[in-house]
Order: structure tokens, then C-alpha cells, then sequence
């Protein structure tokens, strides 16, 4: 939970220094690369948090991997290094690109499904959420084989789930229940 708060705290003033200098856009373009590089790399993830590797090393590391970044993204990992917090730089990256969005008033809806979306009920899924948020959105598609069919929404704190697993689980707990 702490670990939480804080990167909040430094991407929040990512943010606000970036708004500053009017480069808010070019950091969430930096943020959404670093975050998904450390998503999809468990080397890197592993090695940012390793007491092992030295903070030098993980620092040159990173700016080897992240070559043309913004002046606030690197102040923003420099500081991260300085107060021996670099551990965090991928919640700092995925919680700027949320305040960013929300910053200009887009959400992300994530919709899970057992198979990819097609580009037509995508756009239905998209007009439907701007219709119920009366904000813009971004859709993005999960997908995940084990819900069996159906879907599951979420859309900030809201969550529909229509997932046939889900259907599947109400049922067993009601026979368990007689």
C-alpha cells in the first residue's frame, strides 16, 4: 500500500512538471514504453528490484533501454535512483499514463473476452462506454480463454461481468447453498 502511494505521489508530480514545461504528452509516450517494457521483460522487472546489481549499473541499464526519453522522465528516474526507490518506476510509469488520461479526460475500458474482439464490436463496445462515461475512450481488449465466453467490462471502478465462467460459478454456489 505504501509502495502504492508513493509512486502516486512521484507520478503525480511528473505530471504536474511536465504540464509545466508542456510536455505532458511526450512523457506519457515514455511512460507507456517503460511500463510496457518492464510488463513484458522479467529480466529488467527482476533487476530493478535485485539488492544485488549495483544502483549504477541498474541506472546505465535503463539508459541504454530507454535511449530518447523527455527531460521529465529521466529527472523523474533520476529521482527514483537518488531516494533508492527505483523499484518502483514501473507503478510511477502506469500511474502517470492513468492521471495523464484522466488529466485530459479519457478512460480506459478493459474488456476481457475469451477471443480477441473484432473491429466491429469494438467500436460497439466503444460507443456503448462513451454513452454510459460521456467521456472519451479507449478500449482495450484482454484476452483471456478461461472466462469461456461472454465478457467482463471494467471501466475505472466499475466492473460488469458477463463471462460465462462467472455464470457457471453463481450457479454451482446456488446448488451448493439446497
Amino acid at each position: 500500500m505504501a509502495q502504492q502511494r508513493a509512486a502516486y505521489r512521484y507520478a503525480k508530480a511528473a505530471l504536474s512538471l511536465a504540464t509545466e514545461k508542456g510536455t505532458a504528452e511526450a512523457v506519457n509516450n515514455d511512460m507507456s514504453v517503460i511500463s510496457e517494457t518492464i510488463n513484458s521483460h522479467a529480466d529488467l522487472k527482476n533487476m530493478l528490484f535485485s539488492p544485488v546489481i549495483r544502483t549504477l549499473d541498474k541506472k546505465a541499464v535503463l539508459f541504454k533501454v530507454f535511449t530518447s526519453m523527455d527531460e521529465v522522465t529521466v529527472n523523474t528516474i533520476d529521482t527514483l535512483f537518488v531516494n533508492t526507490r527505483i523499484y518502483l518506476l514501473k507503478d510511477v510509469a502506469s500511474r502517470y499514463t492513468s492521471l495523464y488520461e484522466e488529466s485530459i479526460g479519457m478512460q480506459t475500458a478493459k474488456v476481457t473476452t475469451a477471443v480477441p474482439l473484432t473491429p466491429e464490436l469494438e467500436a460497439q463496445v466503444l460507443t456503448k462506454v462513451r454513452e454510459l462515461t460521456g467521456k472519451e475512450v479507449e478500449v482495450k481488449n484482454i484476452v483471456d480463454p478461461s472466462i469461456l465466453g461472454g465478457f467482463i467490462l471494467r471501466v475505472g471502478d466499475i466492473q460488469y461481468n458477463a463471462s460465462i465462467a462467472n455464470k457457471l460459478n453463481k450457479l454451482k454456489r446456488e446448488f451448493s447453498l439446497n
